[in-house]
């Protein structure tokens, strides 16, 4: 029931620096296209309200930690090969880069809202490149792979389809190292409404299938990055006009901060609007102008510098994902060692009770006899469907 989140663009727009901001794993960052060709992955962080506030108590997590009444809870991350015009043609690392983002359950679309690389990653003024093309671009090479992988066995698909009346069924099989399932494939046939008539389908018809698919299997948001860049305020506003979900970001900024916290200069949360100097006689002069640029054009202008909420965004707007802490003893709300609300589990969508017993423990879920809802005290079947931040004791054979 692990998601994974896929962070995908054209090279050099500052993926690898978000990446690197919001997992603080080291990778390689540099000024020049295709730097990522292996695919990096990390654990980013959830950030949620935690439920200790609510039962009044102090907890002692072991999956994840928290600050303040706030659970930061792992998630995986994978930073792709940077995507360029023709890759569904294997241009550039294109038959890389698409199959690396098969697994995804969603994708963070990193642009430079400033404007400045052109189409292939290399720098340029600020403001000389329209960044809605990258966008279209990536969407448009994504659509044209995904349509060439069913169009290699259409005709045998189309014809067996027509005559046992099970086109998502047959197509999901075809499809299934992509993450996408018979359901998802009926909710795509059945927004186009082509009819039933499959071998008349043309090529434009499964190109359309692809793009639904893409939408409805790998939901996406942009990051806006480089948004401390004059440039960048009206490329931000242009792509939510166009229906974007759009996150502003400098994951310049993110990285600095979380640079500064661990060396112990300055007080920062990922996701606050804000940072405290401790010691201002222990930064240089460029460290206090840094500084204070971050706060001038990100922070005080965006409410945050983006890595953390396109995280958050990514799991819980995309994906419907919900955060369940199962306990042991539903009294103390505790395991068998005592620690308190020790574990929180990032669950799909649609998740039930038994799902949960299985990312606990595979032996739990084999002997699952039913679940509780700590806070009604309720007894819940193998089949509750569950809820963000609901606390349940699972009880076994």
């Amino acid at each position: 029931m692990s998601v994974l989140v896929g962070l995908i663009g054209k090279p050099n727009v500052g993926k690898t620096t978000f990446f690197v901001a919001a997992t603080m794993k080291e990778a390689e960052i540099a000024d020049y296209p295709f730097t990522t060709i292996k695919p990096n992955i990390g654990i980013a962080y959830l950030k949620v309200e935690c439920v200790c506030r609510e039962f009044g108590v102090r907890d002692s997590p072991r999956n994840s930690f928290c600050i303040e009444g706030r659970r930061m809870i792992p998630v995986k991350l994978v930073d792709i090969a940077g995507l360029v015009e023709g890759a569904s043609e294997g241009r550039g690392k294109g038959n890389k880069f698409l199959d690396d983002v098969r697994q995804a359950d969603a994708l963070i679309h990193v642009v430079d809202a400033s404007g400045s690389t052109d189409s292939e990653g290399r720098h340029t003024e600020p403001g000389s490149w329209d960044p809605l093309k990258d966008v279209e671009m990536v969407e448009r090479e994504f659509d044209l792979w995904l349509a060439s992988i069913v169009m290699k066995d259409w005709e045998k698909i189309a014809r067996v389809s027509e005559l046992d009346g099970k086109l998502a069924e047959n197509l999901a099989q075809k499809l299934t190292g992509l993450s996408i399932g018979k359901g998802q494939v009926e909710q795509a046939v059945e927004k186009l409404g082509l009819g039933k008539r499959y071998t008349w389908w043309s090529r434009d018809d499964i190109l359309m299938l692809a793009r639904e698919l893409r939408i409805i299997s790998k939901p996406s948001l942009v990051v806006a990055n480089k948004c401390d860049i004059s440039t960048a305020e009206n490329n931000i506003t242009r792509l939510k006009e166009k229906g974007y979900k759009v996150v502003p970001c400098s994951a310049e900024a993110e990285l600095l901060l979380r640079k500064a916290a661990n060396a112990g200069l300055i007080e920062y949360e990922p996701g606050s609007n804000h940072f405290k100097i401790k010691d201002e006689s222990k930064l240089s002069r460029t460290q206090l102008e840094a500084l204070k640029m971050v706060e001038e054009r990100v922070l005080k202008k965006y409410g945050s510098t983006g890595v953390q909420d396109a995280i958050n965004a990514s799991y819980f707007d995309l994906l419907g994902s919900v955060v369940v802490f199962p306990v042991e003893d539903e009294k103390k709300l505790t395991d068998s060692k005592g620690n308190v609300l020790p574990d929180a589990y990032v669950m799909k969508r649609g998740s039930t009770a038994l799902d949960l017993a299985n990312a606990v423990h595979t032996e739990l879920a084999k002997n699952f006899l039913y679940a509780v809802d700590v806070r009604r005290g309720m007894r819940l079947g193998a089949d509750y469907i569950l809820k963000n931040r609901d606390v349940l004791k699972i009880v076994s054979a």
